[in-house]
Parts: structure tokens; C-alpha cells; sequence
């Protein structure tokens, strides 16, 4: 009775918005699958071995070590372990490469989205056909559910790895090189990705939302993240402008409909309306706000 609890502590690392084995989309059900395909043949393969070897433990006592038949049976053994693991493996290795396609599945001309990782954040541009409808937001990532969306994959400085483990698998961001990487969700809900290749002293805090929308309510979210910024409506708001516009943030983040205009850190223009407005803790799998205002922009990346 005492092992219960620690099965279920064992176990509630198999759900979550931020596990590998809870899908939310066609590429991680690939992978989920083909995950616990290697855990049971790799479990079958660990009991034939076990089996195998007590077998042999007992058999020795009652025969005669070095007989020419003893021989000829271990010969038999070890040619029928070589033909096996050569059948397992190869058979391990096809599964991999039938469940790497799912990554980059999707229809001809699904919409795009250009993600590049930054040290230590994550930029996010929203392309359109008109120009005027292109936008950027940060860290957090809106699609629409039951749709593919193709991600371009760039980095500015050093390797990143984009990883959502509820939707897709692993794809790096590699400096000059463009990779790509379809995006599905098949429910709505929030899921949680990481960066997974160390990418500096942040590495740890750069992590990331991914908000799986109904069409509709993605679509009255794409409207509204295309508008400018709203004008302040009071005393204490348009004092924060003048701070803002006076200071040294002007020049790293960019607002849409005023002078700012920077391209170091994170766009700002509607950054009220992300479920969180700095850094990501590593700690838990949860994300929280920042509780001192004056950090943003004390880092490189301002968005920290």
C-alpha cells in the first residue's frame, strides 16, 4: 500500500499542459504513440533478457561446463540474440522515421507564422498577403483550433529549439538557416512550450504559451492585435507615454501608433493583453506576472 502514492506521483507527470504524453494535436498523438511503442518493446525485450538469464543461471548447475552440446545450445542462443536485436532495431528505427513526417504535415497553403528565438524570448510575425496586416507579439503564441499553421523557424544569435510537447515534437532554430514545423491543436486550451537547447545564462526562463483558439475567437483576436494602440484616455496613463517615449525603452521595443519604434526587444503595442508581461520562472509549470514593473527593461531582450 505504501507504493501507491508514489505511483501517483509517478504518474501525474503523464498529463498536464506541458507533457509529451497528454496530445493535443496529430504530431504529438504520432509521437505519444510512438513513444509508448518503444516502451513496450523495450519492456518485452528487458523480460526476455531477465528470462533468458535465470534460465542459463539454473541450467548451469545441472550440466557440465565446456560440453561440446552445452556449446553448440550457447552458440545457438547468442546467433538467435544477434538475429533479434538487428529485427527489433530495424523495426524501431522505420517506426521513427513513419512518425517523423507527422511533424511537417499540413495542407499546401496553411497560414504563417515567422517564429524567431531571441536571447531570451521568443518573436512571433503573424504574416499576410497585405503588408498593412502583418503584426508581431511575443512569447505568446495564438492559432486557430483544427487548423494547420506552418511555422518558419529562424534564430538572430544562437541555436534555440522550439518545443511544445502537448502539440508537436522538437525543431531547432538555427542562425541562417530556415526550418519549418506545422502547428495543429485539436481542442482548444493552453499549452506550454520551452526552448530545449541552452541558449545562454536565460535559458531557463525562456519559455512560452501556446493559446489554441476557436476560429472565431482567433479571428476577433487577429482583428484586434492588428490595431494600433490605444491613445491614452487619462492623466495617468498618457504621464506613462511621456515616460516611455522619454526613456531608453523607446529605442529597444516598438508601439504601433507612436514614434517608438524599436527592434531589440519585444514588440509592445498590445502587450496588456498577454497572459503575462516579463519573464517566465522556470519554476513549476505555471506562468506569472512580474512583480516589478521596472525590470522590463533592465535586461537584454526588455521583454524580461
Amino acid at each position: 500500500m505504501k507504493t501507491a502514492p508514489a505511483c501517483v506521483l509517478f504518474l501525474s507527470g503523464c498529463a498536464g499542459r506541458q507533457s509529451a504524453l497528454d496530445a493535443g494535436g496529430p504530431s504529438a498523438l504520432a509521437l505519444e504513440n510512438l513513444i509508448f511503442l518503444f516502451f513496450a518493446v523495450c519492456g518485452i525485450v528487458f523480460v526476455l533478457v531477465m528470462g533468458v538469464m535465470a534460465w542459463a543461471l539454473v541450467r548451469a548447475r545441472s550440466e557440465t561446463s565446456g560440453s561440446p552440446q552445452t556449446e553448440r545450445s550457447m552458440g545457438r542462443v547468442v546467433a538467435g540474440a544477434i538475429v533479434a536485436t538487428f529485427i527489433v532495431i530495424t523495426f524501431l528505427t522505420a517506426a521513427s522515421f513513419y512518425a517523423t513526417p507527422s511533424l511537417d504535415r499540413g495542407k499546401a497553403n496553411p497560414p504563417t507564422i515567422v517564429v524567431r528565438g531571441q536571447q531570451w524570448w521568443w518573436q512571433f510575425t503573424y504574416l499576410d498577403r497585405d503588408p498593412a496586416k502583418t503584426f508581431q507579439t511575443a512569447n505568446e503564441l495564438h492559432i486557430p483550433v483544427g487548423t494547420d499553421v506552418r511555422l518558419r523557424l529562424e534564430a538572430s544569435d544562437v541555436i534555440h529549439s522550439f518545443w511544445v510537447p502537448n502539440l508537436t515534437g522538437k525543431q531547432d532554430l538555427v542562425p541562417g538557416r530556415e526550418n519549418a514545423l506545422t502547428l495543429h491543436a485539436s481542442k482548444p486550451g493552453i499549452y506550454r512550450g520551452q526552448c530545449a537547447e541552452f541558449c545562454g545564462l536565460q535559458h531557463s526562463h525562456m519559455a512560452l504559451l501556446v493559446v489554441a483558439d476557436e476560429p472565431g475567437d482567433y479571428a476577433r483576436w487577429l482583428e484586434a492585435q492588428r490595431l494600433a494602440a490605444a491613445a491614452p484616455l487619462d492623466g495617468e496613463a498618457a504621464a506613462g507615454k511621456l515616460v516611455f517615449m522619454s526613456k531608453p525603452c523607446a529605442a529597444c521595443h516598438s508601439i504601433r501608433g507612436t514614434e517608438a519604434s524599436g527592434t531589440t526587444g519585444p514588440d509592445l503595442t498590445h502587450v496588456g493583453s498577454r497572459s503575462t508581461i516579463g519573464a517566465i520562472r522556470p519554476e513549476g509549470l505555471f506562468l506569472r506576472k512580474v512583480r516589478h514593473p521596472r525590470r522590463l527593461c533592465g535586461r537584454r531582450g526588455g521583454d524580461h
